[in-house]
């Protein structure tokens, strides 16, 4: 469905340019919740899960804050408060850095690595880019959000 008639405006858009800015931020907002409704039944935030990802690629080495939050997706965000919520789950583990006792080192647990297996699955079931998109289009999409994110 066109965004304009999604969005029940009456008056045209500006132009292409306004029309595609509203369709991105109304389409990224609509992900944003689903994702909200994903991962609430496990009582965790996107952020979390984002957190946990980047542990567990980086798995079975530590990564301090300051590399985590490099590449979190929001990087607005409490990173110590969402790593405190994480530490009292067991999905992750923190610690002074032996070398350095000013550093903190964090690391995702077996509990952590378990509940990613867990969750993986339905959090899938979320990117339905596969359902609306073929490999081309996907591929011609991360190519123009790259561009836009430059």
């Amino acid at each position: 469905m066109d965004i304009k008639d999604t969005l029940k405006q009456r008056k045209p858009f500006e132009d292409e340019f306004q029309k595609a800015y509203i369709n991105f931020l109304f389409t990224s907002k609509k992900m944003e919740n689903r994702n909200v409704a994903i991962m609430k039944p496990f009582n965790i935030t996107g952020q979390h899960y984002n957190i946990l990802r980047i542990l567990k690629g980086r798995y079975p080495e530590f990564a301090s804050p300051g590399e985590i939050k490099e590449v979190l997706i929001d990087k607005k965000c409490d990173l110590t408060r969402l790593i405190d919520k994480l530490v009292k789950a067991n999905y992750v583990i923190r610690e002074l850095n032996p070398d350095n006792r000013r550093k903190v080192d964090i690391q995702i647990t077996e509990t952590g690595l378990a509940f990613l297996e867990e969750i993986n699955p339905i959090v899938k079931t979320m990117n339905h880019f596969k359902d609306v998109l073929t490999k081309d289009e996907a591929v011609q999409l991360n190519l123009l959000l790259d561009k836009i994110r430059e």
